[in-house]
């Protein structure tokens, strides 16, 4: 079995090319047969109409009357049949070659045109064909059927032109199926090779869409996870980089006053000390940032769902971070439901409010505010949390959920990180809406 997806295509359209000529040249035979069947079955009529007439003749005077016959036998040449009309006796009383032969030359040069009659003569025997008046035999008609030439011509016709179609359409076949087997196998070839090269590590491999078909569906969707796998490459490499950016300026502190003291440099005593502890909170906050992502991760296979009445469960988040937004000369608005209630994991609905308002408090400045609206939406219920900070830009917020991405200044860059993956282990969803520089709107959809 041929391994080559073009081949498989060529020799499947070869076989359906091959098959449909065969039925057309099975259609052939069949409509020759018919068409012989209905020449035959014409010529039988024939038969039985100067048979008839025959026996009117015999009727009309008694007797076999020749030169009445000779018409009658003439009429049956131009009928396409040759006879010989015999009495009881089997004496020939006259045939077609007298008959014509006693014709005027005209007529017989008018006859022998129309059929062809002593050119090309039958070798086929008579047939006897008995002849009746009144129920008694009073002689024997027998009859030979002239080929026609219009008969021959059409079936030679309809050779040549099924010869000419098995070998131009056979033709057209076979060019048709190489074009079109190497038009369905070229975009699977550019796949196949834009794969390889992803798998390569060439994540700016694509594929060159052409058409819309299932083929071009699926090469858009390759060139959409090719962009997915470059942008986790940045992302991957931009995570690196940050954690060894974030790790690496405690470190070096940390580093730089401990040669100073081994060296006599710098003192030891509770102000030294002090620092080191203060790098050690950092590179813990850094740690404890990265596990807190993994936990969020994981969460989905350890939540402890709880109903929850929501305006409460607000409420207590809201007196935590009141005294924040009034140092910060901020107002902080709430607006809930009194009855909204969502099925959810305290613990991570909380981490998720609490990350969304800390982020609205960073990015708004003095004067500004915060919104925290909750409600009920078709079946679903929503968080919302907006400000008037200073937004997102465009080009940046399909990036703000991914690690390590940090849309202001501070911070590692997982917080929102953090939010998206409980929400989604909740099965909820989460949307933002922003205009740089006058705010950005965050809703959590949760199910009811």
């Amino acid at each position: 079995m041929p391994k080559s997806l073009w081949i498989k295509f060529l020799v499947l359209l070869l076989a359906v090319s091959i098959i449909a000529l065969s039925s057309a040249l099975v259609l052939r035979e069949l409509m020759i047969k018919d068409f012989r069947e209905y020449l035959e079955g014409e010529l039988e009529d024939r038969v039985y109409w100067v048979t008839a007439d025959i026996e009117r003749t015999y009727e009309k005077y008694s007797r076999w009357e020749e030169n009445t016959l000779t018409e009658d036998t003439v009429w049956a040449l131009m009928l396409g049949i040759e006879i010989k009309i015999k009495d009881m006796e089997g004496n020939v009383v006259i045939d077609t070659e007298k008959a014509v032969s006693t014709l005027s030359p005209l007529i017989k040069r008018r006859v022998m045109s129309v059929t062809n009659f002593g050119e090309k003569q039958s070798t086929d025997a008579f047939q006897p064909y008995p002849l009746f008046l009144k129920g008694k035999e009073i002689g024997t008609l027998e009859v030979r059927f002239l080929r026609k030439g219009k008969e021959g011509i059409f079936i030679k016709r309809s050779n040549k032109f099924l010869l000419f179609s098995l070998f131009a359409l056979g033709g057209l076949a076979i060019i048709l199926s190489t074009l079109f087997s190497k038009k369905l196998t070229n975009p699977i070839k550019r796949l196949v090779s834009a794969a390889k090269a992803v798998s390569e590590g060439n994540m700016k491999s694509r594929v060159k869409i052409s058409d819309n078909d299932e083929i071009g569906k699926l090469s858009e969707t390759f060139n959409l996870m090719a962009k997915n796998l470059e942008m986790q490459e940045s992302l991957r490499k931009k995570l690196i980089s940050n954690v060894a950016h974030e790790l690496r300026t405690p470190i070096s502190a940390m580093r730089g006053e401990i040669e100073g003291m081994v060296d006599g440099l710098i003192t030891v005593d509770k102000r030294q000390l002090q620092s080191l502890y203060e790098e050690t909170g950092r590179l813990k906050n850094i740690l404890d940032g990265i596990d807190e992502l993994s936990q969020a991760q994981a969460s989905s296979l350890s939540l402890r769902k709880q109903h929850i009445e929501l305006n409460p469960f607000l409420k207590n988040i809201i007196e935590i971070f009141n005294k924040l937004f009034l140092d910060k000369g901020m107002a902080l608005e709430f607006q809930c439901d009194n009855s909204l209630m969502v099925s959810a994991d305290p613990n991570k609905l909380s981490q998720i409010v609490i990350n969304l308002l800390s982020n609205s408090l960073k990015a708004t400045d003095k004067n500004g505010s915060v919104r925290l609206i909750a409600g009920k939406k078709d079946a679903e219920a929503f968080i919302e949390v907006s400000d008037t900070g200073c937004g997102i830009k465009k080009e940046e917020i399909p990036f703000i959920f991914e690690r390590f991405f940090k849309a202001l200044p501070g911070g590692l860059g997982l917080g929102l990180a953090i939010v998206k993956e409980l929400v989604e282990a909740h099965d909820g969803r989460i949307e933002v809406k922003s205009e740089y520089g006058k705010g950005a709107t965050f809703t959590v959809y949760l199910p009811v």
